[in-house]
Parts: structure tokens; sequence; C-alpha cells
């Protein structure tokens, strides 16, 4: 193994506290932010906490920006731990990162289609998606559904199609750079970072700053490649090398910020450079030390996956058969939010942990770097 590895690195599969606490309040967020913005039980919780209710419903999605860090970060440390592609297989491993991720998705999405018809029974409402139609249902299947301009089954389902087009991209990614460099090792490290960067900046410049591209993994690589370039930088065994490539990453973001202000990438940022720092002193693997936060960041992509559906669910039984009371509409709202954190705590363990074990392969090729 390179030199360059100076930090005992545990086993791709140990938990990260600190990112399981990150991935726990980010999901939480997303999903008050739902439950604020659709749904009739929110404009009586409104009447109570108008403030409060529109911050949910207008600026709580900004945590997607925590979700998007945090997976450039691992799929850096999974993918090319010494900043050079391990897999011998790219298309395997593309494969197996598929699977993974869409299996529990088009198992949450059966899910979604049911629990819309079982609220179109309580209550109409424009926030029921329509009946699904078979190629909308492919679409979703092959994750190209916003690509394609085809209305989503469910809320945030976009992101799941996202995060594959993020991963696909920093595969092709560290493949050129290996490709194209038949140098040493530390050739091939400078070249796959010096792509990362670049296409990053290229995102934080131009196409992050542009809506149109919003459907395009090119969007949102400035945050996810903030968390892949954290995790390569912390790494580096040189503490001056480390400094000035963390320096220039945090400088040139932040000129980017100066060029046009997005709070999100502010955020993607902070995140970023806390998740570096946190590697480089060693208390990723070890704080917080909180099980409830634990619990809730191995969970959270399940409680992503059916918060919705789940709260139209309670939204429209609360429609049929509660009270127009403030009081009792903010109660359901309550009353949605844990009922979808226990769906999703039951669907991880009955569906998430069987169908994600299929994509992951018992002993995967790789090559040195």
């Amino acid at each position: 193994m390179s030199s360059l590895l100076t930090l005992a690195r545990p086993a791709p599969r140990q938990r990260l506290p600190l990112v399981d606490a990150f991935k726990a309040v980010a999901s939480q967020l997303i999903v008050l932010h739902h439950l604020a913005f659709y749904g009739p039980l929110s404009d009586g919780a409104y009447l109570l906490a108008p403030d409060l209710v529109a911050w949910f419903s207008q600026d709580a999605r900004m945590a997607v920006q925590v979700f998007l860090v945090i997976a450039g970060f691992l799929a850096a440390r999974s993918l090319a731990p010494e900043a050079v592609l391990v897999t011998a297989k790219p298309l395997t491993q593309l494969w197996q990162r598929y699977v993974r991720v869409a299996l529990p998705y088009i198992a949450a999405l059966l899910v979604a289609i049911a629990c819309t018809q079982l609220a179109g029974h309580w209550m109409q409402h424009d926030s029921l998606p329509d009946p699904p139609t078979l190629w909308q249902f492919v679409s979703h299947v092959l994750l190209l559904q916003s690509v394609l301009d085809v209305d989503a089954l469910s809320a945030g389902v976009w992101y799941v199609a996202i995060d594959f087009q993020l991963f696909a991209l920093l595969l092709l990614l560290l493949w050129a750079a290996r490709r194209w460099s038949d140098g040493p090792s530390t050739r091939r490290r400078r070249l796959a970072r010096a792509l990362v960067w670049g296409l990053g900046l290229a995102s934080l410049f131009y196409f992050n700053r542009d809506a149109d591209w919003d459907n395009w993994a090119v969007y949102f690589f400035g945050a996810y490649g903030l968390g892949a370039l954290a995790y390569w930088f912390s790494q580096l065994p040189s503490g001056r090398a480390r400094r000035w490539r963390m320096w220039a990453l945090v400088l040139l973001t932040l000129l980017a910020l100066v060029v046009d202000f997005r709070t999100r990438i502010a955020l993607a940022l902070t995140v970023a450079v806390v998740l570096a720092w946190s590697l480089r002193k060693g208390w990723l693997y070890s704080w917080p030390r909180s099980p409830v936060l634990a619990y809730l960041g191995k969970i959270s992509y399940s409680v992503f996956l059916l918060n919705f559906p789940v709260a139209l669910v309670v939204n429209a039984w609360f429609t049929r058969y509660g009270s127009d009371d403030v009081w009792v509409q903010s109660a359901g709202v309550l009353v949605a939010w844990l009922a979808c954190n226990l769906a999703g705590a039951a669907f991880y363990h009955l569906v998430e942990q069987k169908l994600s074990r299929l994509g992951r392969p018992r002993a995967p090729q790789t090559l040195s770097a």
C-alpha cells in the first residue's frame, strides 16, 4: 500500500458517527420540509408558527447539500482512497451501485403508488400525484425521469437519479485518469484530482448558476466534488501540501460565492471542511457518540424514500376524519413526522437491508494504486 496513507483506514463498511449525525439531521430536515410544503395539514401549523413553517417549507431543503457532499466524500473513499481508481471493472462497479441504490428505491416507488391510491380515497389535493403510467414507472426505474421531463411519482426521488449520475461521473473521471496516465501512480493521482477539481470549478462558476442544468450531474458536481476533494486532501501526508490544497479549495469556492452567492454552496463548503478536519484529527470515527443519531443516520435513506407517501396518507386521514382546528392539524403534522420515521425504520429492516446486499460483491477485483 502506498505511503501516502499515513492514517489507519478502517474497513469500508465501518460506521462513521459524524457522517451518520450529518445524515440524521439532514434527513429529518427533508422530512420536515416535505411536511411543510405538501399537504393540507401544514396550513393549520402555519397559523400557529408561520415563521417556522415557512422556513421548513423554503429553506430546509438545502439539507440536500449535506447529502451531496457526504456522497462525494464516501465515493472517493470507496472508489479511490488514494485518488486512483481501485476497481478493475468500472462497469461492474456501476451496476453494483445501481442495484444497491435502485432496488430499495423501486420498492419504495411501489409503496408510494399504493399510498397515493389510499390517500386519494380520503382527500382531493394538488399534492397528490396523478395515477402513474407504465412509461412513467419505467423512466423512474431507469433513473431518467428528470432528464425525460416525466412527472415524479414521489417527492425527492429526483435526488436518487442525480446521486447515481454523480457516482457514474466520478467513476468516469477516475477511469479516464487511470487510462490516460501511463506513468507512476503519483501522476495518476494528480490527474484524477485535477479532473475532479476542474469539473467541480466548472460547476461552481457556471453550471450551478444556471437552473436549466439542474436535471444533470454537472449542476451538483460542485458540492459532490468538494466532498471527494476534502477526502483526498485530508489524506495527504505532507502538512504543507495538505494545508495549501485545502486553502485553495476554500478560497476558490469563496471566489465562486463572490461571483454569485448561493447559500447552498456555502453550506456545502462548510460540511466539506468539517469532514476533512474530522478525518485528519481522527474524530470522524469516534464522535458524536449518540445511538439515536447513529440509528437515524443508518435509516436515513429509507426515511428519505418513504416520507412523502406516508405523509400523504396521514394528511389524507386527518383531512377525512380530523377537524379543522389548528391544534388538531398541527398535531397531525407531528403524527406524520413520527409515522415517516417509523415507516422508514421498518422499511430499512424489512426491505433496504435485504435488497442492498444484492449489490455487494463477495470478492471485488481491484487494482493496486
